[in-house]
Formats: structure tokens, sequence, C-alpha cells
């Protein structure tokens, strides 16, 4: 039985689809079957894991609001073992068009269920917002990565997500579980860098993952060429973190 996994934190340019595109090709690497489900309107982790997303015929948005069989939407990246749902710009507008359908914020949680025993893990990347796309993908999660950058404002903004999740996990999905806070841009050289690192672990203590991503020039690189940085340079700096966050993260699901 697969874990479903969102990653979300509503401020934006925190790493979310970085982060999603990096640890499922590194899952994917150490032979775990991975699905990414892009359902952020931006399409960036489609787009970043070489998705063509002009010519995506059928989307996640045609999921949520057509009830199309979310099977038919899986495509195949480069990477074996690793697939996803697509997302499109239409996407925008699904949370007017699920407010007249019925338990409209268990629509994704339905789609993927059935999904879970083909795969090890499913990863969700959110929307940079707390809107009803993200409150689905937290219902549907069993657990949530939260990224949190490495800079001034890092914290500001936690506090709203952890109250949505608390929300969340009292009304809608009472097994949400924080997997992890992952902190990502980090630069060893600046003071300020560690300062928010040691903010979060006095914090958030266990909860926060051992592994840091630290800021790289080819993780930043490679969602231009539509790959994950470990097919664009797998010796980077980028590469290794991921690839030692997706070590950390089967550890803990052992």
């Amino acid at each position: 039985m697969g874990k479903i996994i969102a990653l979300a934190n509503q401020k934006g340019g925190v790493g979310k689809t970085t982060t999603t595109i990096n640890l499922a090709a590194s899952l994917a690497a150490l032979e775990k079957k991975v699905l990414v489900v892009d359902a952020d309107p931006q399409a960036n982790a489609s787009s970043g894991l070489g998705i063509d997303i002009r010519n995506v015929e059928l989307s996640i948005y045609e999921c949520i609001v057509n009830g199309e069989d979310a099977t038919k939407a899986i495509a195949k990246t480069e990477i074996e073992g690793l697939e996803i749902i697509p997302s499109h710009i239409d996407l925008v507008g699904a949370e007017i068009e699920m407010l007249n359908l019925d338990e409209r914020e268990q629509i994704l949680k339905q789609l993927l269920t059935p999904l879970k025993n083909a795969y090890d893990f499913i990863l969700i990347d959110c929307s940079p917002s707390l809107g009803l796309i993200t409150v689905n993908s937290l219902t549907a999660a069993d657990s949530v990565i939260i990224p949190v950058q490495c800079e001034y404002f890092a914290l500001e903004g936690i506090s709203k997500l952890l109250n949505t999740i608390k929300i969340i996990k009292s009304k809608l999905n009472p097994g949400l579980e924080i997997e992890g806070f992952l902190l990502t841009m980090y630069d060893s050289r600046l003071r300020l860098a560690n300062q928010i690192y040691e903010e979060v672990k006095r914090h958030f203590r266990e909860l926060v993952f051992t592994t840091v991503i630290y800021r790289n020039i080819k993780l930043s690189e490679a969602p231009s060429y539509g790959q994950p940085v470990l097919l664009y340079d797998a010796e980077s700096k980028g590469a290794v973190n991921h690839m030692q966050l997706a070590k950390e993260l089967i550890e803990k699901n052992k």
C-alpha cells in the first residue's frame, strides 16, 4: 500500500515544486514506484518532468471537475518507475466549478485512493495557496512535507498552514500527519540561514528532516531542460541532497 504525501506551504517560492520533482526522481532511482500529482495550475512539476503542457489532453483538472478516470491521465516520464498526472492552467477555475459538487473536499481523495496499491509513494505538488485544491490535497494525503526556505520571512505563514492542517485533521482527515519540515535554499555562509535553521530545529525538533537542501545552481537550471537534477547533473549538490532526502524518507517509512 503506497503512501500519499502532499508538499504544501502557502508561501510561494519555497521550493515545493523543486522538491517534489527531485524527491520523486530520487525515490524512483532507488527503485520505488512513484506518482507525482501536479495540483498546481502553474503546472511547473509537469513541465519540470518533461511533459509538454500545451499538448496535455487529460489532466488533473478533467479528473476533478469532469470525473475522468485518473488512471487515464497518468503520463510516463524519462525516469523508469516515475509517472505523473499533469496539471493545466484550467485548474485555476476548478475551485469555482467545484463549489457545486458533493463532498467537494474529498474529490482528490476519491481519485487517488484506488491508485495507492500501484505505487510506493504518491507525491502531490500543492499550489501556493490554502484554497479548495490544497484542502483536497491535504484531505487525500497521509502526511505532509512542509518546505521552509532559509530566509527572513520563512516562519511567517507556517502558523497559518499548521492551523489549516489542524482544521483538516479535526474535520476531514483525522489520520493526517506532518512527515517533516524540510529546509530548502540553504546557504551555510549566511548567518541568517543558520539562525533560521536553528529556529526551525528548536520549534519543531524531530519533525525537521536531517537532510537540508542547499542552494544550488544546477537545481535551478534543471527544470528549464524538463529534467530532474538527477538526469541533468547527478554529481551536483542538489542531486546529492535529494538522494539523501529520499533515503531518509524511505528509512522513516520502513
